[in-house]
Parts: structure tokens; sequence; C-alpha cells
């Protein structure tokens, strides 16, 4: 979550920033889009290292960078310092969404992967949604030097709890859980349980390792398949972070809320990101366990299903059209409510299931590319991070500039009407997908032989 929280934390802040710095607004929304760039580049490169080397050691290195930059921000006093420690904030954070839900693919099979995989990529959804409720309070009373200062003691507090519980997961370091890895990659509590039990010997061979590759996730984004996936991903997410990063300024200019409010008024998005888990995540795990008994496949606990045997992608994407086609209608009734300046209830609903549905879509689609790509899930997801964040900074630079030329309703037509328009890429992988699959399983095999 603490990357995406910290995008948008300190959006309520802008005025306030800009005024204590001498700046335009501009300048300091600049850094906005600065962050998403950096945030879409740097899990390329640490993504693939934690599949080489380890989570610990990337999560480790994460929280270092995020923790001294905090500190740097909530002490700076003019704006190229703050454009530099963005960069450096974004550098430190944006790889833990990978590291997340390489996580979690490390621990759960595929058939749990819908609940598993929702409660890592939740952060998505909830931290931009969230991070404005809270900047805006922390601005409202205490000044923004305060929002660092509270992304200070939450990075502390996670690099704890890391360094001291979170065990080594990357099956290329210690793969079913039987190899005892390095002890950089051991956590406090597994070192001291290891030096109780240093008479016991392992039998267990340490899988071989590739050098890291930075641009791993390159080579995921322009292959067929995930190509496609990602593409319209990285379409939804835009789209979602126009809404995001213009809500602000519209309801403050329409409805001339203070910043306290503004922020809670994006508390909806939050509590429709959490909803997610209740509902999409629990249908994508029934839809996986009725695909494998309709193909005779036994779902056994903690025991890994054969993607050969199941077509994985329609599996995923026939529960993602149906969130992706609901998000489309809901950034409709969303845009022309506010064009219109009307009931705050009716911005406020259609904001609620915008975010439940855009969470059900991706989240969905995340756990497809992970699936797809197990043995580097890290990799696999800062490919999808990368194309999201370079596409959501666009879409934020574009934002203004369109609704002030066509308004806030024709703009939500337009967006909704690319997501619709590029959903035929995910019917595409859902009829072809598991042949072409099939196809490069098959090319694999006779290039070894």
């Amino acid at each position: 979550m603490i990357s995406p929280l910290s995008s948008t934390v300190f959006l309520p802040a802008i005025p306030s920033i800009a005024k204590d710095m001498d700046v335009s607004i501009s300048l300091v929304n600049l850094t906005v889009t600065t962050y998403l760039i950096f945030q879409g580049i740097t899990p390329s490169f640490i993504g693939n290292l934690s599949d080489t080397y380890g989570r610990r050691p990337a999560y480790m290195i994460c929280c270092a960078i995020y923790l001294a930059a905090n500190i740097g921000l909530a002490l700076q006093n003019n704006y190229v310092a703050l454009i530099i420690l963005r960069y450096l904030q974004s550098a430190g954070s944006s790889a833990t969404i990978a590291l997340g839900s390489a996580t979690s693919a490390d621990m759960v099979t595929r058939a749990e992967r819908g609940k598993y995989l929702g409660y890592a990529s939740m952060g998505v959804t909830l931290g931009p949604a969230l991070g404005p409720v809270i900047g805006g309070l922390l601005d409202h009373y205490l000044g923004w030097r305060s929002i660092f200062w509270f992304l200070t003691i939450f990075s502390a507090s996670l690099f704890l709890v890391i360094f001291v519980f979170l065990p080594e997961t990357c099956r290329n370091v210690v793969g079913n859980g039987g190899i005892a890895p390095p002890w950089w990659n051991m956590s406090l509590m597994g070192y001291l349980m290891q030096r109780k039990q240093e008479h016991v010997e392992l039998l267990v061979q340490q899988p071989s390792r590739k050098r890291p590759n930075p641009f791993a996730s390159l080579k995921i984004l322009f292959e067929k398949e995930t190509g496609l996936i990602l593409g319209f991903s990285a379409l939804m997410y835009g789209g979602y972070y126009m809404v995001l990063s213009t809500l602000s300024a519209q309801l403050t200019s329409r409805f001339n809320y203070s910043s306290v409010v503004v922020g809670l008024c994006y508390l909806p998005m939050g509590i429709g990101s959490i909803c997610y888990r209740y509902t999409a995540g629990l249908v994508m795990d029934w839809n996986f366990r009725r695909h494998a008994k309709r193909h005779g496949i036994e779902i056994v606990k903690n025991q890994q299903q054969d993607l050969k045997l199941l077509p994985i992608e329609r599996m995923r994407i026939e529960i993602s059209l149906p969130f992706v086609y609901m998000a489309c209608a809901m950034i409709i009734i969303y845009g022309w409510v506010m064009d219109q300046k009307l009931a705050l209830a009716g911005i406020e609903i259609p904001l609620f299931f915008l975010a439940l549905t855009i969470s059900g879509a991706m989240n969905n689609l995340n756990t497809l590319i992970v699936d797809l790509n197990t043995r580097s899930a890290a990799t696999a997801v800062a490919a999808n991070n990368l194309a999201r964040c370079l596409v959501g900074a666009g879409a934020v630079a574009v934002a203004d500039p369109m609704i002030n030329e066509w308004g806030l309703g024709w703009t939500s037509v337009f967006v909704s009407g690319v997501w619709v328009i590029f959903s035929i890429l995910l019917w595409v992988v859902m009829w072809k997908g598991h042949s072409w699959r099939m196809q490069k399983q098959e090319e694999r095999n006779n290039d070894s032989c």
C-alpha cells in the first residue's frame, strides 16, 4: 500500500506546499507525474532482483530508501529538494507492489490466489483512495510536514516487522520451503531459530539461480498474451487515476469544500476497494474450482495445479469482464453527476462502485499475470506496474486539459469508450490465450531438444 498511498497522500496539501515554497500549484502537481514515472520503472529492477536473490533483501533495500526519503521530505525547504526526494520516495516504495504479490504467489496455489492476491493487490486501489483522507486531516490539523512524518513512522514500523518476522519465500532461494536460505535472507526470528538447530543437516539441493536481468519485465511486456492483458490493465488504471487526480480540484471548485471534507470524499473509494475482497476474490476462487471440476482435476490443498490442463485465461477473464463493463457505467454516472453539480451522494455512490469494480477487474488480471509467470512473479508484477504507471502518468498529464476542453461528463464518456473498445483485447486472450501458451511451450520443448 505504501507506494500508491505515498502518491496521493499529499494531494490535499498541494496548495499549502506551493504557498510555503513560493511556487505554482502546477509545479507541485508535477511531482505526482514524476512519482508515477519512477513508480513504473523501479520495480523492473527490484522485482527481477527479488526473483533471483530473494524477497527479503529487496524488501530491506526498499524500506531503507523509503524511510530516508520520507525524513528528507519532512525536513526540506525548497522545490528542487522536493522533486529529488519524491524520486527517491517513489524508488523506495514502488517495488513493494510487485514484492507483495510475488510473496503471496510463493505461498499459495492457483486455486487460492484469488483470495490472497486480493489482499496483496488491495493497496493498488485502496492506497490512492485513503491517501487523500489521511493527507487532508494531517494537513488541516498539523501542517503538510506531518504527512511525511506520518509516512516515516509507518515505514519504520514496516521495516521493523519485516526485519524481525518476514521469512524468505522466493522459490528460487528456498525451493518449497525445505532449503535453508543464506543468513542475509533470514528474518531475525528465523536466524535465531536456526542457530538452535545447527546440528540438523538439510539434504535438499539448492536450486540454481540466473543472474538478475533488469530488462526481463520488458520481455514479459512484449509477449503476445501478457502484452494484451497488461495493455488493457494499464488503460483501466490510467482512467482510474484521472478520477483520483482531478477529484480534489473538482470538489473544491464546484462545491468549495475544505481540504478535510475533500479528503473524506475519497473514503467511499477506499471502502469499495476493501469490499473487493468479499466479492471478486471469492468469486475468482469459486470459478477456478468450477473449471477444475469440469476438467476432472481434483483441488488438493497446498498442491499446485498443472496449467496445461486448465484454460486459466478463461477462468480469470470471464470474472474480470463483468467488472470492466460495470466500471464503464460507473465512471459515466460519476462524470455527469459531478458535471451537473448534483447531490454529493450522487457522486460518492458511483465512486464506491467504481473503486469496487476497478479492483475486481484489475486484481483478477494481476492474478492471471502471476499465474502465467509463477517462477518470476515479481518480475511479472513489475511489468504490470510499469505499464500501468506510465499510462497513469500520461493520463494525469492530460486529465485537466481534457476536462477544460470537453467538460467532465464527456471526458468520462471518452474514458468509458476507451475501456469498452479495448476490452476486445481480453476477449481475444480468453479465447486464444490457452492455445498460444501451449504453442509457446511446444516451441520451448523443441528448442531444448
